[in-house]
């Protein structure tokens, strides 16, 4: 397609008719791939003659292909670009990126940036040397080389060892030049705003080249000294007043602004990198006493006579002033810094520090015109990285942790006095916006002052004096305050408890008043007085209200606080929210997708209304949780959460699949059963494991796990769809998968057990096909905790159907192979004697009844010897659970009469004490294996989420790094109603009824430790057949 063609199809991409727009973008797409095809693009891109609009859109289509084909994300793609055209490319676009208008050249940009991400510098060897030729050039080349430069030097800003290196290369060969051109432009008098734009591209480079790492060449003292003298030029130069915007947002944004923030960031990285000789290397230490002795101070003068400009009434941009105290801050530990700091202190203190943390015209302004952004700047992190209010506030934090013995009471009784003087003032003269900023301060202080005499023993008198008054203050801004810092105080010992009362009643008054901040703020205190609550009687009659005025809150606003206290109070009060379960997951149904509905609205996935949704799951897992059980609870609340999970378990979802996994893990383990429309959410699950959510299959699990266990006759049942079918393409697609390492499938062979165990004589078919894909796996498995869950596959198929099973094994000529490597992993110990393999009860227990249903086969189907070698293992399996159950319950006994501090403190001296007296172990665990501990730990919880994967508690072993293990004593499985001992003594007497001879054998050949061994497992059985039947006594009798 010529040029001009081309021209044309891009102007109908701009027809405000969409038929017309449609049929362009189809020919652009049609003609993407053709050759040349991407050069013509470039052409029309950089053609002054051409339309504007038209050449917007030719940089679009050109940076969207060229970041979507230049390199594609799978290596093994080839690419759809030709090698010819992008040497085209190459040759071309670094010169076109100064002719362009900056509309465009932020396309180019763009451009440049993917191809130098992919291709330098192998395929783009020349770079280097046409940034360099190009540096010493005139002021346009000038400006395109430090465009490009500024990109390339971007790409290793993060870079840390040999991916590093060829920074070394860049600085080597460029900055010399960037050197004399930064000493040309400093040196011009009356710098245009051209000028302001090239030394800030100057000053990036050399931040992305020295964030992580100094380069060796400026450890030269005379080039390190070159550069500072013009940062330190920078610094201290002020910002020509004319031309400067008058609107603040533009004004901030200026190019000289710019550069003055750039140069106060890179000496702060400076700083912070070589500010202390602590923990720095050898080779560092000569350049670091160089910098403290001739740097760190003239910068900390430079910036001390920057904020002065604020305290007479000047300009600096909040970034400035921001990054000022930071570096202020981060002087105070270093004495020489403070004692430079010290006769200026006063004045930083009261006369800068303080009013930036008072309320200020920009807070009225935006109080009044735009509460809602007013409340997301206030709660928002991004925000406090660049807030000077942030800055001051953590600035009077560190100076009363580092240097407290000099300066709080200083503070505290400045403080005081702006309190005595607003207690005096007459109303119209009360200074509301100095006492907002002491409350700040007092909030700010709040950890320091509550364990420091003796304002400790004060605190209460000043919140009743100074604090609670203001929740009935004219000035909204100070209510709101009130409520703030009253939230900070909420744990400290009140002496008479009406006060905390006063101050919930407020905090929750607060919530209706009709500013909206403070109604924020009443929510955010409100949490920690519900957690401070010792009595909830003083909460139990107010809750309807209370969730009242938070669905009213949830309707008018996303933020996560809201999301956050609702939590806590469902947690505190638990099955009481009944009640209020249906309504409240409504509503948090509907906060969350107006959130999610906001969040796509404004492309953004980290807002705070995306935040807030992923709160707003969490809150109905807790309530879900807190109603567990109440069964018919979950019906009602099935129609307002289903649309809620059939959208997010989409890749709509991604960002929230983990929680909304977990909801659906709740539904479909505490509803009375699963129902239809319930399982219409089963093939939403497999297609994103199928496509993108492999990472998430533990949390799938968990529900797939119930639709079985709970919904097992649908399950087997159902044609359309084929559940069962669904099952194996999934589990087989994963367990072939050898991209897929053996840690990232481990569910696979859970779910395979999951079958077997709920399925018992119901899936005969699809026995020896799980059986052959297992098999497989396991004969290239190197993990051994996998090995372990593949070997108990073949057991659960076993106990499923030994005959079945065994024959299977025999026609695919692996019996021997599986058995000898089964027994092989029964024996490994490890130095304590602990089971190497096998560990948990649950593993023992699979093994053994998969190993005693080999017993009961027909007569002759196993041979003498084997059945000898399974009875045996058999008979040490069963020892060794019996003394793990045995242990855990003593452990869990013990820990009812111990305080968990105890517990936490004890778990490190007990299994020493064990190893040093040589216990034998075998039912727990040694020094190295802390995921039993967890587990003991876990029965302090109210109850263990049944059916939730502990894969997040896993511990690394001594003998495998990689070994992972998943606590699944918790998880429910037709297998808990299965007693070992009494399935191990009756399988023998079937033996012995069925097969006198062979059972008199195997009796003869056992020695005396095994007759033993297995005389204790017949007396064992007799008693847990008394147990199990006072056990199901005393259910019956609790039930009725």
């Amino acid at each position: 397609m010529d040029l001009q063609s081309l021209s044309v199809i891009l102007q109908a991409a701009l027809s405000p008719n969409p038929d017309e727009r449609k049929a362009a973008e189809l020919s652009l797409n049609q003609f993407q791939y053709t050759p040349q095809h991407l050069l013509r693009m470039l052409q029309i891109v950089v053609d002054g003659n051409c339309d504007m609009g038209v050449r917007q859109v030719a940089s679009i289509h050109f940076k969207n292909f060229i970041g979507k084909n230049w390199s594609p994300l799978d290596s093994d793609e080839q690419s759809k670009i030709l090698p010819s055209d992008k040497d085209l490319v190459r040759q071309n676009i670094l010169g076109f990126v100064t002719q362009v208008p900056p509309i465009l050249r932020v396309q180019l940009g763009e451009c440049v940036k993917t191809i130098i991400h992919a291709d330098y510098p192998e395929q783009w060897p020349n770079l280097l040397q046409w940034v360099k030729h190009n540096l010493q050039d005139q002021a346009q080349q000038i400006y395109g080389a430090l465009f490009v430069l500024r990109i390339l030097s971007r790409k290793y800003e993060f870079k840390s060892d040999e991916d590093r290196v060829p920074v070394y290369q860049i600085v080597e060969e460029t900055f010399p030049h960037l050197l004399n051109i930064f000493n040309g432009l400093v040196e011009v008098p009356n710098p245009s705003l051209d000028y302001a734009e090239l030394i800030k591209l100057i000053c990036k480079v050399f931040w992305s080249s020295i964030y992580l790492e100094i380069p060796k060449q400026l450890f030269d003292p005379n080039v390190f000294n070159a550069w500072m003298v013009l940062f330190l030029n920078m610094l201290e130069r002020p910002v020509p007043e004319e031309g400067q915007p008058a609107d603040p947002d533009l004004r901030k944004s200026w190019g000289w602004w710019k550069v003055k923030k750039w140069t106060v960031h890179i000496l702060n990285r400076l700083y912070t990198r070589f500010g202390d000789l602590k923990d720095q290397s050898p080779e560092n230490r000569a350049f670091v006493q160089m910098f403290q002795k001739t740097y760190a101070g003239k910068i900390l003068e430079c910036h001390l006579n920057l904020l002065n400009v604020i305290r007479v009434g000047g300009y600096l941009p909040d970034r400035v002033i921001n990054l000022i105290l930071q570096y202020l801050s981060n002087s105070l530990s270093k004495l020489s810094m403070y004692n430079q700091l010290q006769p200026r202190l006063d004045i930083v203190l009261f006369e800068i520090v303080f009013p930036l943390m008072c309320f200020n015209d920009t807070d009225q302004k935006l109080w009044d015109e735009d509460p809602h952004e007013y409340v997301r700047k206030g709660y928002d992190i991004i925000e406090d990285l660049y807030s000077p209010r942030t800055a001051a506030m953590d600035f009077v934090s560190e100076l009363v942790r580092k240097r407290g013995k000099e300066n709080l009471q200083k503070f505290v009784l400045f403080i005081v006095e702006i309190f005595r003087r607003y207690e005096v003032a007459p109303a119209e003269h009360k200074p509301y916006r100095q006492k907002d900023g002491a409350l700040l301060a007092i909030g700010t202080l709040c950890d320091k002052l509550k364990q420091t005499k003796p304002y400790k023993s004060e605190l209460e008198r000043m919140l009743v004096q100074h604090v609670f008054p203001e929740f009935n203050s004219p000035v909204g801004h100070l209510r709101s305050k009130a409520a703030w810092v009253a939230g900070q105080y909420a744990h400290i010992r009140f002496s008479d408890p009406k006060n905390f009362q006063f101050a919930l009643h407020k905090v929750v008054a607060g919530m209706r008043d009709p500013e909206l901040p403070v109604r924020i703020d009443s929510v955010f205190a409100l949490r920690s007085y519900i957690d401070a609550c010792k009595d909830l009687d003083e909460i139990r009659p107010i809750l309807p209200q209370l969730l009242n005025e938070f669905f009213k809150l949830m309707n008018e606003v996303e933020n996560e606080d809201l999301v956050f206290t609702l939590e806590t109070i469902v947690d505190k009060f638990g099955e009481e929210m009944a009640p209020y379960a249906f309504g409240l997951c409504e509503n948090l149904a509907a906060a969350f997708q107006k959130c999610m509905n906001s969040a796509e609205e404004e492309e953004e996935a980290d807002d705070p209304g995306s935040l807030a949704a992923v709160g707003c799951l969490r809150a109905i897992s807790t309530i879900l949780e807190s109603v567990s059980r109440l069964p018919d609870l979950f019906v009602k609340v099935e129609p307002i959460l289903l649309p809620l999970m059939h959208r997010m378990l989409t890749t709509d979802g991604q960002e929230v699949f983990e929680e909304v996994l977990e909801i659906v893990s709740y539904m479909t383990f505490f509803s009375p059963t699963i129902s239809i429309n319930m399982w219409s959410l089963w093939p939403l699950m497999m297609d994103a494991l199928a496509d993108w959510a492999v990472d998430f299959f533990p949390n799938i699990l968990v529900p797939l796990d119930n639709y079985i266990s709970r919904g097992t006759a649908h399950f087997l049942t159902c044609k359309d769809p084929d559940y069962q079918q669904s099952l194996w393409n999934m589990i087989s697609h994963v367990m072939a998968d050898k991209n897929l390492e053996d840690g990232d499938i481990e569910p696979a062979p859970k779910l395979i057990q999951v079958l077997f165990q709920n399925c018992k004589g119901q899936v005969d078919q699809w026995v020896e096909p799980y059986l052959k894909i297992t098999i497989e796996r396991l004969q290239r498995s190197e993990k051994q905790h996998f090995k372990c869950l593949l070997v108990q596959v073949v057991a659960d198929a076993l106990y499923y159907n030994a005959s079945l099973t065994l024959n299977i094994l025999q026609n695919f000529g692996v019996t021997t192979d599986i058995f000898n490597l089964w027994f092989q992993m029964l024996q490994e110990t490890k130095k304590s004697g602990v089971m190497t393999n096998f560990r948990r009860e649950n593993d023992k227990k699979v093994c053994c009844l998969g190993l005693t249903s080999l017993l009961m086969l027909p007569p002759g189907q196993l041979p003498g010897e084997a059945l000898g070698r399974v009875f045996k293992a058999t008979l040490d399996l069963l020892v060794a659970y019996k003394e793990q159950v045995a242990e855990a319950a003593k452990e869990e006994d013990d820990i009812e009469d111990v305080d968990l501090d105890d517990v936490m403190n004890g778990l490190q001296t007990d299994d020493e004490e064990d190893e040093s007296e040589g216990s034998d172990r075998e039912m727990g665990l040694d020094g190295e294996d802390v995921e039993e501990d967890d587990g003991t730990l876990k029965k302090l919880a109210a109850k263990a989420k049944a059916f939730r994967s502990a894969d997040e508690d896993d511990d690394d072993d001594e003998d495998d790094d990689e070994d992972d293990y998943s606590d699944d004593e918790e998880m429910q499985s037709p297998l808990d109603d299965v007693d070992p001992f009494i399935f191990f003594v009756e399988s023998v007497k079937v033996l012995q009824v069925t097969d006198p001879m062979q059972f008199q054998s195997l009796m003869q050949g056992l020695d005396f430790r095994y007759q033993a061994l297995a005389n204790g497992v017949a007396q064992h059985a007799e008693q847990r057949k008394v147990e199990i039947a006072k056990e199901q006594l005393e259910k019956a009798s609790a039930s009725s």
